[in-house]
């Protein structure tokens, strides 16, 4: 009986801690909102703090910005009620769907497209012309779970039966394109971007300032189908409402001159457009084609 008072005591108390909180959305319960760190976090600091005071003006809401470690760690957060909303990877996305239920309501726009590609590419007098010449090679990948710098690229090379001699992960994008530099491998794969003012936009102008002559060294072999880009994504049980006004502000917001800046320093996004889980059924049928599931290539 008193381990039952106990427990029923912990009950309302745990209860009465939810309540003194406030509704989502106030001073002490505010919108949680998280951001995966796809960029200096320096940056990330600096330029949410406009977005979240644009929100907050524009929305009835209240808002704590977080940026954890991983796209991991944003993921789990969903598990464990700390993040409402985040804007993710891909393969994130897929990820907390997959187990905490949570919703694509947005997908960014970059450069005008709302998909992306992979790339493969390697040196330009590296012999390497066509998919075909990965046979046999050394090709660096970015890790067991990024989209665009292994799975896709992956599912690519399988459906062709090209098997490289040996695979290694470099773990970021920017360091697949410094190993192929560098000679460390023959080929790898990375984002692409199309270019913009005639400047480009994919993995390799993350090391032109290492590399200057990087354009001239190191050449696109192909490039992969589209995928749909990253989303913004909300907790499933978050009150409709909150979802509405939080996704008409956010697509307010990135059509403003400070939006518009604001929101290319975060992760080069141009513009949002609403977006449905169904929107991503292409990258699940790619995980199919692989036969994993987005938890078990965490797991690896």
């Amino acid at each position: 009986m008193t381990r039952l008072l106990v427990l029923v005591s912990l009950i309302f108390a745990v209860a009465s801690c939810t309540r003194d909180r406030g509704p989502i959305g106030s001073e002490n319960n505010p919108i949680k909102f998280f951001f995966v760190p796809s960029v200096d976090t320096k940056v990330i600091e600096d330029t949410s703090k406009v977005l979240k005071n644009y929100l907050e003006a524009n929305t009835p809401y209240k808002y704590k910005i977080s940026i954890p470690p991983s796209f991991i760690a944003v993921v789990e957060a969903f598990g464990t009620n700390r993040a409402d909303v985040a804007s993710i990877n891909t393969f994130g996305y897929i990820l907390a769907h997959e187990k905490y239920q949570a919703e694509a309501l947005l997908t960014v726009i970059r450069h005008g497209e709302s998909t992306y590609k992979s790339q493969f590419l390697a040196k330009k007098d590296s012999g390497i012309n066509s998919l075909k010449d990965f046979e046999g090679k050394k090709v660096a990948f970015v890790d067991p779970a990024s989209t665009s710098g292994y799975l896709l690229p992956l599912k690519i090379l399988k459906e062709k039966g090209i098997k490289p001699k040996d695979t290694t992960f470099a773990m970021r994008h920017d360091n697949v394109i410094s190993m192929i530099y560098q000679g460390q491998v023959d080929g790898g794969a990375t984002f692409y971007s199309p270019p913009s003012d005639g400047e480009i936009q994919d993995a390799r102008r993350l090391v032109k300032v290492q590399y200057p002559d990087v354009e001239e060294k190191i050449k696109i072999v192909d490039l992969t189908p589209p995928i749909p880009n990253d989303p913004i994504i909300f907790r499933k049980d978050l009150p409709q409402e909150v979802k509405s006004k939080v996704v008409q502000a956010l697509m307010e917001f990135v059509k403003t001159t400070k939006g518009q800046e604001v929101m290319q320093k975060l992760s080069s996004v141009t513009g949002l457009i609403p977006a449905t889980d169904k929107d991503y059924d292409s990258v699940r049928e790619m995980l199919k084609d692989l036969g994993k599931s987005a938890s078990e290539l965490v797991k690896k």
